[in-house]
């Protein structure tokens, strides 16, 4: 069992890492609402930790939906600060690896279905066209995304055809019409 003590050593190192000096430790300890506001203020900083380190003190959060909800939002951020799919994947590795540890197996795979979905993304920003297959296994979250923000008229044609709901199928092939060749 993660014991107060372990859980208060973990914030107040991660908190001092990133440089978050106004976080109460014991207020943290006390509340999942005030440790999640203070994971996403740690996450956002310039000085956080190697994503694999902060991966791994998130997943010993004792509430699970806090712990997963912190991983997620890191997978998010790294994939919105890195460009490269390649790159994006070697971070990524490390997180998932320590979200292997996260108790639900559900919320295992919703991180790691995340990762696949950004690869996707990353992918697709990046030129390549995706087979049908590929946008068949993204999660609704990733083909609303590709639907609303994608600028290829041909990942957009795919999902016009393809999309899991009409909404994602209306707006890709709304955007389509409009997009540049």
């Amino acid at each position: 069992m993660y014991e107060v003590t372990t859980l208060r050593a973990d914030l107040t190192a991660l908190f001092e890492k990133a440089g978050l000096t106004d976080v109460e430790v014991d207020a943290a300890v006390a509340d999942e609402h005030v440790r999640s506001a203070a994971y996403r203020r740690v996450i956002a900083a310039a000085v956080a930790p190697d994503p694999r380190e902060l991966a791994a003190v998130l997943v010993r959060d004792p509430e699970p939906l806090t712990a997963k909800t912190a991983v997620v939002e890191l997978v998010d951020h790294v994939a919105g600060e890195t460009a490269d799919p390649a790159e994006f994947r070697r971070r990524a590795a490390g997180i998932v690896a320590e979200a292997d540890r996260l108790a639900p197996e559900k919320d295992r795979e919703f991180v790691r279905q995340r990762v696949r979905d950004w690869e996707l993304w990353l992918e697709t920003e990046n030129g390549r066209v995706p087979e049908a297959a590929d946008l068949a296994s993204a999660s609704d979250w990733m083909q609303r995304r590709l639907a609303d923000f994608s600028a290829s008229r041909q990942v957009l044609g795919l999902l016009a055809e393809h999309g899991r709901t009409k909404k994602i199928r209306s707006t890709a092939a709304n955007r389509a019409k409009s997009a540049t060749p």
